[in-house]
């Protein structure tokens, strides 16, 4: 068994977390922050553009807990099993090569939330925000369902709900059946007339967090007591539910219930999103059973690296969503 300093990584839209703690008690972690997102191009998440912010930070993080090896190291990356081609093929030797690291995961921030929300148990992990991906394992495969991008998908996320609340909006502001004068008086309030609404959406590059930001707006009018936005939010459910149905392993010969756990900024909407979607995951995963997040994803990083340099990683590799190179020959 290995043990020592581990380091854990998560890369995400709002910049770069890394975190050095001992491979025994990685709760116990010292952290550093960047406000700085990794840079993304025609080759995917740029691994240069992580290195250069990584080591230094990880550099600095060593030096104040006196030096020492790295025994594990893992990244996990929003974007890392569609985009992270050039970091499976780059960060193994970079890394060696920098820090001395030979044990190494690059993960999908999916499979890092899933980590930090429950550990190394079976289950479904739903992470929900500006997007919406559910992950699920039994422990010998991954299934994954939605996490496609507000175009294509994220169903019930908050992109998918803003954007939902401002077309009821507009239906109002049109006098079309199933728009919402209270939706479309808090869009006015947000964006300014609803006549200049797509000017405001539409140039944007930041369209998904443009309209997640609508989101707590189309909650607040369904506390309030809004008829159509509690059916946005009713219908978001549902999408929610399906996706976690789709990866929660069924249990075997009805004697276990499958763990889900809820991760990400969404579900600070509460009883809005929060009821329907209890209702909607009894109707559909009767065998589920919510619980408690543990942590969020860079305490999931952390775990991984911990696993590794302790010989007890049990969740299962996979080519893009848990990639271990030194260790699995994936």
């Amino acid at each position: 068994m290995t043990a020592g300093l581990v380091i854990g990584v998560d890369s995400g839209g709002s910049g770069l977390r890394v975190a050095l703690a001992d491979a025994t008690a990685p709760a116990g972690a010292t952290t550093l922050v960047s406000r700085e997102p990794v840079r993304t191009g025609d080759a995917g998440i740029d691994a240069g553009h992580l290195l250069a912010q990584l080591v230094p930070m990880a550099r600095t993080l060593l030096a104040g807990a006196g030096g020492g090896a790295v025994a594990a190291l893992a990244i996990g990356a929003a974007g890392m099993a569609t985009l992270g081609g050039q970091l499976r093929a780059e960060l193994p030797t970079a890394l060696a090569e920098a820090l001395g690291v030979r044990r190494l995961a690059l993960a999908a921030d999916a499979v890092t939330a899933y980590a930090g929300a429950l550990g190394q148990r079976p289950g479904a992990v739903v992470a929900a925000g500006t997007g919406m991906i559910a992950t699920g394992t039994d422990l010998t495969h991954w299934r994954r369902a939605d996490g496609w991008g507000h175009l294509l998908g994220d169903c019930g996320g908050g992109s998918w709900i803003g954007r939902a609340g401002l077309e009821a909006a507009l239906r109002a502001h049109d006098g079309r059946r199933g728009g919402s004068a209270a939706l479309l008086v808090a869009a006015e309030s947000v964006f300014g007339p609803a006549d200049a609404l797509p000017g405001a959406v539409y140039p944007r590059t930041d369209r998904p967090a443009v309209l997640a930001s609508f989101a707590p707006e189309v909650a607040r009018c369904a506390a309030a007591g809004d008829d159509v936005a509690a059916a946005v939010l009713v219908r978001a459910a549902g999408h929610i539910a399906e996706a976690t149905a789709a990866v929660c392993p069924r249990p075997e010969n009805g004697a276990r219930e499958c763990e889900v756990a809820l991760t990400g900024g969404l579900f600070k909407m509460g009883a809005p999103l929060l009821v329907p979607l209890r209702a909607e995951l009894a109707q559909q995963l009767p065998h589920a059973r919510l619980v408690s997040t543990a942590g969020d994803p860079l305490a999931g990083a952390l775990l991984l690296a911990s696993a590794l340099a302790t010989d007890t990683l049990r969740l299962p590799c996979h080519p893009t969503l848990l990639h271990v190179p030194t260790e699995r020959g994936e």
